[in-house]
């Protein structure tokens, strides 16, 4: 039975606004697996949902479906508010199968939490840089590292480019309105 689920858990909403927003690549088949993405994607109680994703990784199952569940456990321990339980299992995931956007965009959202932004930075560029899934969610993540850094102006540039994406995107949208455009008067005009 192959499972194919991942989701952007982007912990750092949770931390800077109070909300998560969620995101899953499409999961298939009836396994603990399986049930453990739907915790990741639809919420519900975190500690259960640890649990099953604990259980679904004591059974057979592809290396790639291993890697989905160990990032989307990663998913329900942040929100469970375990940042380092959460870094070792997409750390896990990722040394599973590298080429999961979704995992480093998820890991940089804890690495936001830890505030750590920098390397919250570094892995969210590299999931965009993949192609993760929910891109809005990516650049809303990365606006909030840019922030943090200081990058005033990338932090605008990544919430404009997350509402571009995705229009409905409120907690972008929030972020966005805080911004005022200024422009610099140049010599000569």
């Amino acid at each position: 039975m192959k499972i194919r689920g991942l989701m952007i858990g982007a912990a750092a909403l949770a931390a800077l606004s109070g909300t998560q927003a969620n995101a899953a690549i499409t999961v298939l088949g009836v396994s603990l697996a399986h049930n453990c993405y739907q915790a990741a994607e639809f919420g519900g109680d975190s500690t259960q949902g640890v649990a099953t994703c604990t259980y679904a990784l004591d059974a057979p199952m592809s290396t790639g479906d291993r890697a989905a569940t160990y990032i989307n456990r990663g998913i329900l321990k942040a929100r469970a508010m375990d940042p380092e339980g959460a870094l070792e299992d997409y750390n896990h995931g990722l040394s599973l199968n590298n080429t999961l956007g979704e995992g480093y965009v998820d890991r940089g959202a804890t690495l936001i939490v830890l505030k750590r932004y920098q390397d919250a930075l570094n892995d969210i560029n590299k999931g965009i840089g993949i192609g993760a899934k929910r891109m809005e969610i990516a650049y809303y993540d990365r606006a909030i590292a840019d922030e943090a850094l200081g990058d005033v102006r990338g932090a605008y540039l990544d919430y404009r480019k997350a509402v571009e994406i995705s229009p409905d995107f409120p907690l972008a949208s929030e972020q966005l309105a805080r911004f005022r455009v200024v422009h610099k008067a140049t010599n000569g005009t």
